[in-house]
């Protein structure tokens, strides 16, 4: 069979559907749909995985056909292949230096270089990277996918010309560390960059154990400010009085970024809702590419589950699947420790897995109160309203009664039914330690043991909570 190249062709097509639906959603789709090679009427394009090449074609495929179709004067069907893609981070560039190229030409395009050098040897695991986190085993769905294709542009274009810095966000357990990590994981066995994965507690650590030692501070700055590639996990571990940091991460930035090397944080909320950090450090937080992470839905629920069990190569039914996903909504840790419980309860009983045998075993996790990604900003929202009060009050400093006892019950109640420290729920009310939110919780836990009344108020803004998070 003849090989065509309708490149040119596919490159106008791009360059139209570009003009048609803007920079945002093209960047999130067609980064990683590459031109692989053409037949007569046929045209095979490559990308990433299933529901990348699923999400092209219901949304894309019938529109660039029709194109395809004016362009070239001929029905040329698009096909798909599944593997890994270089990102297509120039297209119209390119699509403009091939308008002075023939568009009949029967030559069988060159192979691309490839962005990323495979190294020869294959190495140890890095010391501070988990292997189990990488591409392969990350479930992509509609709440992660442009998160997801991010991460895997900058594996195939690392030098921190494209999204720098890339900046996840999200609430606990949505897959910020594994994404991070997948990243470090792919570029350490696949090139000869030096790659740094910490978490902003560490580096403040680190930071302070360097003071007072000419030599240890040298290193440290050394080490941060002449790496390839920084992935930095929990920046929001650094709000409040921690100046110094601030300081060192604001100069470590500026060093890696006028270096073109690339920088990847994570935070559990926006960069603009980070509280007591400069205004220069979050502005360079969003230089880049920021993308959210949500829930998973339903199917990719189903879809984890599934992967999951093909992993630890154990059966367990659809039905039983469809059970644990639809009561467990919050976050794939979640959802991944009931299934580790569930398997393990059946190897140690020596019991089949059946709906039954999960009700009975998972009750506990289907009543939990940490189900959803609770906000401690909705939490404030939902008490100040309910004690006439406003939001501005429970963040302040006033210590009269009228503010104080709802105050130390949005705390309590943020410790109970969210996943954050003390530490950060203490951030959230206006900059306070975490031995205050703790005295605040013990408090309130003393007083709804000897006050059944405080104990029915607490439960019905429990409920009002969750109620306000399901709706919004």
């Amino acid at each position: 069979m003849i090989e065509l190249n309708y490149e040119f062709f596919w490159k106008e097509a791009l360059n139209q559907t570009f003009e048609e639906i803007g920079e945002q959603e093209f960047n999130r789709w067609f980064v990683l749909v590459e031109y692989r090679s053409a037949a007569e009427n046929v045209l095979t394009l490559g990308v990433p995985s299933n529901f990348y090449r699923e999400e092209v074609k219901r949304r894309y495929k019938t529109s660039l056909e029709e194109k395809l179709k004016l362009i070239s004067d001929q029905d040329i069907t698009i096909e798909f292949e599944i593997g890994a893609v270089a990102p297509q981070v120039k297209i119209r560039e390119e699509s403009e230096k091939q308008t002075e190229q023939s568009a009949e030409s029967v030559e069988k395009p060159a192979t691309p270089t490839p962005a990323v050098k495979p190294s020869k040897d294959k190495k140890p695991p890095h010391p501070h990277l988990r292997p189990s986190y990488n591409f392969d085993s990350f479930v992509i769905g509609v709440n992660n996918s442009f998160a997801a294709n991010a991460a895997l542009a900058i594996t195939k274009n690392p030098d921190g010309t494209a999204y720098n810095p890339l900046f996840l966000y999200g609430g606990v357990g949505l897959g910020k560390t594994h994404l991070t990590q997948a990243i470090g994981n792919y570029l350490y066995a696949h090139t000869e960059l030096k790659i740094i994965y910490t978490s902003a507690e560490n580096f403040l650590n680190e930071l302070v154990d360097s003071i007072g030692d000419k030599k240890a501070t040298n290193a440290f700055k050394n080490k941060y400010r002449y790496t390839d590639v920084l992935l930095m996990d929990d920046i929001h571990f650094l709000q409040g009085n921690k100046g110094a940091t601030q300081e060192e991460l604001f100069h470590t930035f500026n060093a890696l970024y006028d270096s073109n090397k690339q920088i990847v944080f994570t935070s559990d909320r926006p960069a603009s809702e980070l509280k007591h950090i400069p205004e220069r450090l979050i502005s360079r937080f969003g230089r880049g590419l920021s993308v959210d992470l949500s829930p998973p839905d339903y199917e990719t629920r189903c879809a984890i589950l599934k992967r999951k069990a093909e992993t630890k190569k154990v059966g367990i039914p659809d039905d039983v699947i469809a059970l644990l996903s639809k009561n467990i909504s919050s976050n794939v840790r979640d959802l991944e420790g009931a299934f580790t419980k569930l398997i393990a309860y059946a190897d140690l009983a020596g019991k089949k897995i059946t709906v039954e045998v999960a009700q009975q075993q998972l009750k506990d996790v289907f009543a939990s109160p940490k189900q959803a990604n609770m906000s401690v900003d909705v939490i404030i929202k939902v008490i100040a309203e309910h004690y006439q009060l406003s939001p501005n009050d429970l963040r302040g400093k006033k210590r009269s009664q009228k503010i104080v006892i709802p105050r130390q019950i949005a705390m309590f109640i943020s410790h109970e039914i969210t996943e954050f420290s003390t530490t950060e729920i203490g951030q959230t009310f206006g900059g306070r330690d975490h031995t205050t939110v703790m005295h605040s919780c013990n408090k309130i836990k003393e007083k709804m043991q000897s006050d059944p009344k405080l104990d029915t108020t607490v439960q019905k803004l429990v409920g009002l909570i969750k109620e306000y998070t399901a709706k919004s």
